[in-house]
């Protein structure tokens, strides 16, 4: 059977990015360029100060920044990049702390920490790693981390510092939150509209704008594999004479059941759209005349063997088709109005019928 258009999922919406939002290896290669020359201005000035090791630290994770930079424009894989950077700037973060260089000024930078790691990687990957960045700071200012690390830190900027840290943690937290759950509302809507442009409210079919571009690719196709391509046009017998009788919302009742028969009856590479009306077009890719037929014949039998119920009212449903296959390069309205001529001529010879297009007769199908 064809198969019908699907939403996408949460998970999958949250693969895309919107418009206007940096990507997040451009914003770690933007990062790194920053980072790195900072990091070798602390290295020298390090050197100038005799401190040798934090001049060795500070340059060894500037090379690592960069190597991890070239790595990924060389292999383009987004996952080890930010998870090489997400490790070494949290071993940055952490050794700055510990080492208190500068002064002890340079645990300063930690602040720097949550909105980085909330923006570019997943939110329970932020939360662990600010949760056990905040363990480690607690730690670093316990009486065990003194006797470790003998960092200067007085009592009162301990305090300050963990009050803070915790208070922009938990903000970054909130935002991200907020902003991931709009980026995800957009996403939807954007979904939503695109669906709602290209299908038809009442059966869930393509559109016939969405079956022209369809239609279309299916003929480019065509011209390059010299494959055999058909079309198919069903009315729905009488049409009027139901919503005249039964009213609308019975025709629309008949509209949706014939939907599912025809959906039903093609296969999954064949497209079904609602043409217009009570009109359906069905493009049958690879497929000669006598296939076509097949597939027509079948679906008339179908359709006229199930009656539809509406309001405890049975209705007994028919359709015509008129089939169409492109001749050499004939054009796609040329193809289009052989299928129409074909469903005309099926209507004359009393409906209820399969049209063939070739010869404008009803035709006899076998098998």
């Amino acid at each position: 059977m064809a198969v019908r258009a699907t939403k996408p999922s949460t998970t999958e919406l949250s693969q895309f990015r919107v418009r206007g939002e940096i990507p997040v290896p451009a914003l770690i290669g933007w990062l790194t360029i920053a980072a790195v020359p900072l990091l070798v201005f602390f290295a020298l000035r390090a050197k100038l100060q005799m401190d040798l090791q934090t001049f060795r630290v500070l340059g060894a994770f500037a090379a690592l920044l960069a190597l991890n930079g070239l790595c990924y424009r060389v292999l383009h894989h987004e996952t080890l990049h930010r998870r090489g950077f997400i490790t070494l700037i949290t071993l940055l973060f952490l050794y700055l702390a510990g080492a208190a260089i500068e002064d002890g000024a340079a645990i300063m930078w930690l602040f720097a920490y949550p909105p980085i790691i909330f923006y570019i990687s997943e939110s329970r990957v932020g939360v662990v790693a600010c949760a056990g960045g905040f363990a480690a700071l607690i730690l670093l200012f316990s009486p065990l981390g003194d006797a470790v690390f003998a960092t200067p830190y007085s009592i009162n900027f301990r305090l300050v510092m963990i009050c803070t840290l915790a208070f922009e943690m938990v903000s970054c937290y909130v935002l991200d939150q907020s902003r991931r759950r709009s980026k995800l509302r957009l996403l939807q809507l954007a979904s939503q509209f695109e669906h709602a442009a290209k299908h038809d409210a009442l059966t869930n079919l393509a559109n016939r704008r969405e079956a022209t571009i369809r239609l279309e690719r299916e003929y480019d196709r065509y011209l390059r594999h010299k494959r055999p391509l058909s079309l198919l046009l069903v009315d729905i017998d009488l049409f009027k004479s139901i919503n005249d009788t039964y009213g609308h919302q019975a025709g629309d009742a008949v509209i949706v059941r014939i939907a599912r028969h025809l959906e039903q009856v093609c296969r999954k590479v064949d497209l079904v759209a609602r043409w217009g009306g009570e009109e359906f077009l069905i493009v049958l890719p690879e497929t000669a005349t006598p296939e076509a037929l097949v597939i027509a014949e079948r679906m008339r039998q179908t359709i006229a063997a199930d009656a539809v119920v509406f309001e405890q009212q049975t209705l007994s449903v028919t359709i015509s088709v008129g089939v169409g296959t492109i001749r050499r390069a004939e054009t796609v309205d040329r193809l289009l109005q052989r299928a129409d001529e074909a469903l005309y001529a099926a209507k004359l010879a009393g409906r209820n019928g399969v049209c063939d297009g070739e010869t404008l007769a009803p035709a006899a199908v076998s098998g």
